[in-house]
């Protein structure tokens, strides 16, 4: 099992920056395949971000392409989303989440585990 933890989010300006962290638990955190998802409020949960258990393979959400980056460091067992250029449609909770495997996916089913979230507000 995996324990996920965010850490990051916060109020910033359309056109700030802001980097989210997911900390694992466990010693297995490189065996897993990772994600970001969104949701913000009156919206379903969405994708917007994935990565391999390597950390090579990456895939973005249309809406986050250029401007969001993720990343991760299996040595310290954290998943980064480095967030440029935000936007006020940014405004969402963030949650981390692994899936067992190593091919990164973007359906939130074929996720396992879940972090509680971190809010990210982008004002005007």
């Amino acid at each position: 099992q995996v324990q996920l933890v965010e850490s990051g989010g916060g109020l910033v300006q359309a056109g700030g920056s802001l980097r989210l962290t997911c900390a694992a638990s466990g010693r297995t955190f490189g065996r897993y395949a990772m994600g970001w998802f969104r949701q913000a409020p009156g919206k379903e949960r969405e994708f917007v971000a994935a990565l391999s258990w390597s950390g090579v393979m990456t895939y973005y959400a249309d809406s986050v392409k250029g401007r969001f980056t993720i990343s991760r460091d299996n040595a310290k067992n954290t998943m980064y989303l480095e967030m440029n250029s935000l936007k006020c449609e940014d405004t969402a909770v963030y949650y981390c989440a692994a899936r067992s495997g190593v091919v990164a996916l973007t359906s939130q089913g074929d996720y396992n585990y879940w972090g509680q979230g971190t809010q990210v507000t982008v004002s005007s």
